[in-house]
This record gives C-alpha cells, structure tokens and sequence, in this order.
C-alpha cells in the first residue's frame, strides 16, 4: 500500500497559511511594541513621573523591604494551600446536599441553600473581619483566637459558597439520561451520584473552579485588614514607616508570579476540554 503524501494544491495551501500567520504575528508585535512605546512615553513625559518614580520605582526600597514581603507572602502561600483542599470539599458536599430528594435530607437542603445565598451575597471581606472580631468576642471554650486561623476559616467558608455553586452548575449540565442509565443498572442514587454523575461534572468545570482557586489566592490578601502578617501587611507597614510606596509593587509581582501560571493552565485546561468536546485530543 503506497503511503500518503499531501497533493501539491495541499502544500500550497500550506505555504499560504504559514506565510499567512507569520505576518500576523509580525503585524500584532509591531502594534504592540508600538502601543507599548506610546505608553510609556506617555507616562514617562508626564509632571508628576519623577515623584511617582521616586514614591513606587525606588530600587533601594525594593530590596529593603522584600525580605518582610518574602515572608509575609509565605503566609498568603500557605492560607491558600490549606484552604484549596477545604473549599473543594465544602463546595462538593453542599452542591451534593442540594441535589438529594429525600425528605429526611430538608433541612440540610435548606441549610445548604441559605449557606450559598448568605456567603455569596456578603463581601468576601466582611466576612474576614467578623470572624477575626466576632469569634474572640464570643469567649469560646476550645475555639482558637489565632487570626491566621480565623481568617483561614472565613475564607473557606466565604469561597465554598462559590464554589458550591459551580459544581451545581456541572451537575445540572449532565443529561437527565445518565441518572436514568445508572438507576437501570440497580444503582442507588447515592451510588449514581458517586460514580456517575460527579465525576463528569467535576471535568467539566474544573476551568472555572480554577478561576476560583486563582482569586483565592489574590484574595488570601484580604486578611491584612485585621492584622494578619501577610505580604500586603508588611509592605504597607513599610510604607507607613518610610512614606514609600515601592514595597506595594514588589508585594504585586508576588502575586503575579503565582497567579499569571494558574491562569495560563486554566487556559490550557479550558481549551483541551474544548478540543475534547470536538473530537480531538
């Protein structure tokens, strides 16, 4: 059997498409470094750059204060390493919870449904400070009064209704027949739920739990507006001792060192399950 080999109209179409996309390329980094240029001229002629350049772009500062960011961004590193693992159970559970039909399951049903409504209608923010105020308040026998802790746990709580609330959204997008399949198989509807439905829902919205995931970790920032130690605390407390605001940038690109690679593989993600849906690899 004699091999393939693409004919010479399809090697032409070819060429055209590669010569094609390389001048796109060239065009979209030409305008860019164009726009870019402007910009930065823009900024750089502008009265107030020398104080703004002095105030936010002072190399000295920088390194000064970035061993206080280092370690206070370990804090943020480790708030939402421990929250990730919580938040997707909790979401699981609840998304769960509200899916059951047995009435014995009411009250947890509407518990779980007041807890979404609740935590995604009160900023994320509020919910931080009550916890690190309100708990202590309450003199609770064996309940800790460590803010990371308390800040931890109103970060869970606040993001498991977020994401509670996405993987209903992958539950509710499996077709009814593949409940009905499993059921014929003699499956309860919890082995269903199991076995079934949960796993493909989990697939298809593991984009969006990402998103989610992404924004935890800038919101892990949060905490410092009741004293926790973090990244934004120090270089705040910097600024406020040496009226000099470059610690904020420095605390910035922290965070965009650890965000802009999970964003990238959200995408990534999100396109394999696009190309998976259309038949490719």
């Amino acid at each position: 059997m004699k091999d393939w080999s693409p004919s010479v109209r399809q090697l032409e179409r070819e060429s055209v498409a590669r010569r094609l996309s390389r001048r796109r390329a060239l065009i979209a980094t030409l305008v860019t470094v164009v726009v870019l240029g402007l910009l930065v001229a823009g900024v750089t002629s502008s009265p107030g750059w020398p104080r703004f350049r002095d105030l936010f772009l002072s190399w000295e500062d920088a390194k000064a204060s970035f061993p206080a960011i280092r370690d206070g961004f370990w804090v943020n590193v480790r708030m939402f390493l421990i929250a990730e693992p919580i938040i997707l159970v909790i979401g699981i559970m609840v998304a769960v919870t509200r899916h059951t039909i047995s009435p014995w399951l009411a009250p947890l049903r509407l518990l779980a449904i007041v807890y979404t409504d609740l935590l995604r209608g009160v900023p994320t923010l509020l919910v931080v400070v009550l916890f690190a105020l309100g708990i202590p308040a309450l003199n609770l026998q064996g309940v800790t009064t460590s803010l990371f802790w308390l800040t931890t746990s109103a970060l869970v709580l606040s993001y498991g209704a977020y994401v509670a609330e996405v993987v209903r959204a992958g539950i509710e997008s499996i077709h009814p027949s593949q409940l009905a399949s499993a059921e014929a198989l003699a499956l309860t509807r919890a082995q269903s739920m199991r076995f079934v439905i949960l796993p493909q829902a989990l697939r298809r919205v593991v984009p969006p739990l990402m998103n989610d995931f992404v924004s935890l970790q800038k919101d892990t920032a949060l905490v410092s507006a009741v004293g926790v130690t973090e990244a934004l605390y120090a270089a705040q407390d910097y600024g406020n001792f040496n009226f000099n605001y470059t610690p904020l940038l420095v605390t910035a690109a922290f965070f965009v060192v650890v965000t802009v690679p999970l964003a990238r593989f959200t995408d990534w993600l999100s396109a394999r399950a696009q190309r998976r849906e259309r038949g490719g690899r």
